[in-house]
């Protein structure tokens, strides 16, 4: 196979990769060791209710990304755009198990139902303007999607290690 004959096998199954690297950061993939699915389903309501400072919680950061996934998700079965940056933390209370399961439920149908979807694209389609094309192309806005995605989870990851810690020893404090 030459350069050439790459260059088509990637650009034919772009779409496939995309929705791969979407599910690898959101619910299944190990590429970095961890993922959503793996560094949330263990964290009880309590922890991810817990505020360490001026920190958001972890449940406020499932939410903030699965707002914008939802938000993606909805263009991308050919509803708009109807996402805004000042809702993106908008949390409803999470007050019970019940409540913090229905969050992380919501964020794996999602989240599957989005690579599905971006798997089902056509070249023309990923190349196509995104919403009203004031955010560019398609293309630009599922990898921003993911980049968001991995920046949150190295959030998550260090909001559960500094949770992890003894209350006496924790590092950050509330007071001036």
């Amino acid at each position: 196979m030459d350069v050439n004959d790459n260059k088509v096998l990637m650009k034919k199954n772009l779409t496939a990769q995309i929705a791969k690297m979407f599910r690898e950061v959101y619910l299944n993939g190990n590429w970095i060791s961890t993922n959503y699915k793996a560094e949330l389903s263990d964290v009880p309501w309590e922890q991810a209710t817990t505020k360490i400072g001026s920190f958001n919680t972890i449940a406020a950061l499932a939410f903030h990304i699965n707002y914008y996934v939802a938000g993606v998700l909805n263009v991308l079965r050919g509803g708009s755009l109807d996402i805004r940056d000042k809702y993106a933390f908008d949390l409803p209370p999470i007050e019970s198990q019940a409540d913090w399961e229905k969050l992380l439920n919501q964020m794996w149908e999602d989240g599957e139902n989005f690579a599905l979807l971006v798997e089902q694209m056509s070249d023309e389609q990923l190349e196509a303007a995104f919403a009203d094309g004031k955010y560019g192309q398609n293309f630009r806005n599922l990898l921003g999607i993911i980049e968001h995605a991995y920046y949150h989870l190295g959030q998550i990851v260090l909001l559960k290690k500094l949770l992890a810690q003894p209350a006496d020893i924790r590092v950050w404090s509330d007071e001036k």
